[in-house]
């Protein structure tokens, strides 16, 4: 019966999983931005304009723990401003997308996606996080690179 169980739970988990990545900016060679109090140094704006936004252009921050996703996140995010200077405000609200993965031990990655606000701005929007693919990481349209002050 247990074996039952899991072949039918594999083949479930399987099954909804597409055997070829629509993910388009996975860069093997990327290497993550140079960081400095608490946040990436980000030197490159995106030249995709769905870049974050779309889940085949997810922000493809390095094969890193579920641990440290959170933190890689904010890192990324604290590197960045509105389109005024604005700070930006973010919460995880879901993961999706299922996608084949070689980084991953079940073999299988998903996006993770997060709400994104300008303070000041409610309008909202959706940014798509990967964890499990390397990627050059840029700044999207919309946004600004933070200034480094000293």
């Amino acid at each position: 019966m247990k074996t039952y169980i899991s072949i039918l739970t594999l083949f479930v988990f399987s099954s909804c999983i597409s055997t070829k990545s629509t993910i388009k900016n996975i860069d093997t060679t990327a290497v993550k931005p140079f960081f400095s109090n608490g946040m990436f140094l980000i030197t490159t704006y995106a030249k995709e304009s769905k870049y974050g936004i779309d889940p085949d252009y997810p922000v493809n921050v390095g094969i890193i723990s579920p641990n440290y996703e959170d933190t890689t996140v904010g890192y990324y995010f604290n590197g960045l401003t509105g389109p005024n200077g604005e700070a930006i405000v973010y919460n995880k609200i879901e993961t999706c997308c299922p996608f084949p993965s070689k980084n991953s031990q079940m073999g299988a990655g998903m996006l993770s996606v997060y709400e994104v606000y300008f303070k000041g701005n409610d309008q909202k929007m959706k940014f798509y996080f990967n964890a499990y693919e390397k990627g050059e990481m840029s700044c999207p349209k919309g946004f600004k690179i933070k200034k480094i002050t000293n």
